[in-house]
């Protein structure tokens, strides 16, 4: 008599699937991870860091009417152009925690170090900073103080509406390198966390709605002022874009630091660009 053959287990049950990340847990994401705004993540899943990535602009939003408000509360009460250039750059850094400042002096001292990627990654991850990351940090952090200076010179509501430009352009372009097809230099990190969760049709129409809102916000200006709000967000996303790529080939993919040099980069040209022409 034959003994029948024992019975395999049965499957483990398998994991509910995430819910889909409302417009708050984007925007608690988005707020959570790029500001220093006291507000509360929720949720860290990839559906959340898909919601977030696409509400960064938002976060931009509100990190540059803040440095648009220092800067003209500053000129109201008699200071001079260049002190509230100071300001309003001071207060996204503020805003940050200089996370993004340190990003970009980490990135460009593993890009300047001509090491492989693996010890490139090493070198960015070190607490100190390098003379490839102190030159960036003064160029960039200079190029900022003094374009805005030329605008709230200009006109306060130019230089105002400058600051607020330059932060929402800029984290439109963590919107762009959280886009799929973008790999994860390390497993872990922010940059792991987010790369590659933006669908490349929201990254494009985040594009489009910020770029139609910069050219809205310049018609309160006049109508050159449509075309060069539109052509500095759209110079920031070229340049950044560059950027991206060759942090892409030298390290492998993105990190938190590649994030924060982005960030850092299109809110500089935005604003050089905006002191461009009449």
């Amino acid at each position: 008599m034959s003994t029948p053959p024992p019975s395999s287990p049965p499957p483990p049950p398998a994991e509910p699937p995430e819910p889909a990340a409302s417009c708050p847990d984007g925007l608690r994401f988005a707020f959570g991870t790029l500001t220093a705004f006291p507000v509360e993540v929720s949720r860290w899943d990839r559906k959340a860091a898909r919601a977030g990535m696409l509400c960064a602009p938002v976060a931009g939003l509100a990190v540059g009417v803040g440095a648009a408000a220092v800067g003209l509360f500053l000129l109201y009460m008699g200071a001079g152009p260049f002190l509230a250039a100071v300001a309003s750059t001071a207060v996204p850094a503020v805003l940050t925690r200089g996370l993004h400042l340190d990003g970009l002096a980490d990135t460009a001292d593993g890009l300047g170090s001509g090491k492989p990627a693996e010890d490139a990654l090493r070198i960015m991850k070190q607490s100190d900073i390098g003379p490839f990351g102190v030159l960036s940090l003064v160029l960039v952090l200079l190029a900022q103080v003094a374009s805005l200076a030329q605008l709230y010179g200009t006109s306060w509501s130019r230089g105002a509406l400058a600051a607020v430009v330059a932060a929402t352009a800029a984290r439109l372009a963590l919107t762009l390198a959280a886009r799929t097809g973008v790999p994860a230099a390390r497993p872990e990190g922010l940059g792991a966390a987010v790369a590659g969760v933006v669908p490349v049709r929201g990254a494009v129409l985040t594009t489009a709605v910020v770029l139609v809102a910069a050219a809205g916000a310049g018609a309160l200006l006049g109508a050159y002022d449509i075309i060069r709000t539109s052509f500095a967000v759209a110079a920031a996303v070229g340049v950044t874009e560059l950027l991206l790529g060759r942090c892409t080939r030298r390290f492998g993919g993105v990190t938190g630091d590649v994030f924060g040099a982005l960030v850092e980069t299109a809110a500089t040209t935005t604003l050089v660009v905006l002191t461009l022409g009449p």
